[in-house]
This record gives C-alpha cells, sequence and structure tokens, in this order.
C-alpha cells in the first residue's frame, strides 16, 4: 500500500462522494481510480461498460475465493 497526495479540494470531494456511497474513503478514491484507468486504457468504453467490466472482475474474484475455501477445507478434513 502506498501513499497518494492529493488536493484538499479532490480529498473534499472523493469524501462526499464516499459517504453518498457508502464507501471509505480509500475505497472511493480507488475505485475512481480503477475507473479512471480503464477510460483511458479503453476510449470506447462507455462508464456503463466500465462497471459491467469492474462487476464481473469482482464476480469472477468471489468465484476464485470460493473455490480455494473448498479447497481448503477440503484438505482440513
Amino acid at each position: 500500500m502506498g501513499i497518494v497526495k492529493i488536493s484538499d479540494e479532490l480529498h473534499e470531494e472523493v469524501r462526499i462522494a464516499g459517504r453518498a456511497m457508502t464507501r471509505s474513503i480509500n475505497a472511493q478514491a480507488e475505485h475512481w481510480m480503477k475507473v479512471g484507468m480503464l477510460a483511458e486504457q479503453n476510449p470506447g468504453m462507455s462508464y456503463i461498460d466500465i462497471l459491467k467490466h469492474l462487476t464481473e472482475e469482482a464476480r469472477k474474484a468471489d468465484r476464485e475465493e470460493t473455490v480455494i475455501h473448498q479447497h481448503m477445507e477440503k484438505q482440513a478434513v
């Protein structure tokens, strides 16, 4: 984990958006960074497409975690 220095004004915007979306300041900043990074890397993607992509990634990670937990439970038996 690193530290990113941002302006006080942007920090306040992140804080307000995070509160509205029930995210911590760090989680909101990370969300905006991911969205911005995907937008820059994929200029043809709409905001909705980016959110769908992030949702698909989250589902994939969730499935992988489930498989790992199931494997660990079998190993413990």
